[in-house]
């Protein structure tokens, strides 16, 4: 088993600590710390604007917003793009300093600082060439049909201790 992405591009699990041996999303609690701190994040992260196009039209014109497809950082610090945008986040993370902030959740206040001051990737710029390699070698979605707990069951067996250790604003999630 490889490395894939769920959801968002970005952020990279390890499909045998994602997935069990059918295919089947673990529970929560079978996870690493930061592998389901990831997972939850990104479920509250899913359908979510594109930073960049926010920042452009604002809350008043959300709907002129693409939906976020591309996800760089750590979470609750992480920056949310388009793939119309991935290129001017490169180009800021590569040439204009922004990997000083790899690692530090200030990465998503440092990049939209940079481009709300109009920073922008050069015409052309190169963003990153996205492969898919062997699709079909990857787990089979589940059966919708099939009795899967859904994200808000999981995170209700856990106690109140390892929901705060999470440190993730579950408040759009309907406990």
């Amino acid at each position: 088993m490889g490395k894939v992405n769920i959801g968002l591009r970005g952020w990279r699990f390890d499909e045998a600590e994602v997935f069990d041996e059918n295919g089947e999303l673990r529970p929560l609690e079978m996870m690493e710390p930061d592998t389901r701190d990831r997972i939850v994040r990104l479920s509250t992260m899913m359908g979510e604007p594109c930073d960049a196009c926010y920042l452009i039209h604002g809350e008043e014109n959300i709907q002129e917003c693409n939906v976020a497809r591309v996800i760089y950082g750590e979470p609750l610090g992480e920056v949310l793009l388009c793939p119309d945008h991935e290129a001017d986040f490169l180009y800021w993370f590569r040439e204009e300093g922004g990997s000083e902030y790899a690692g530090d959740t200030v990465l998503e206040d440092e990049f939209q600082e940079w481009f709300a001051g109009g920073g922008r990737a050069p015409e052309g710029y190169g963003g990153l060439d996205h492969v898919n390699t062997d699709p079909d070698d990857l787990p089979e979605e589940p059966d919708i049909s099939d009795d899967i707990p859904t994200l808000e069951e999981e995170l209700e067996k856990l106690d109140d201790e390892d929901l705060d250790a999470l440190d993730v604003n579950l408040d759009d999630l309907d406990l």
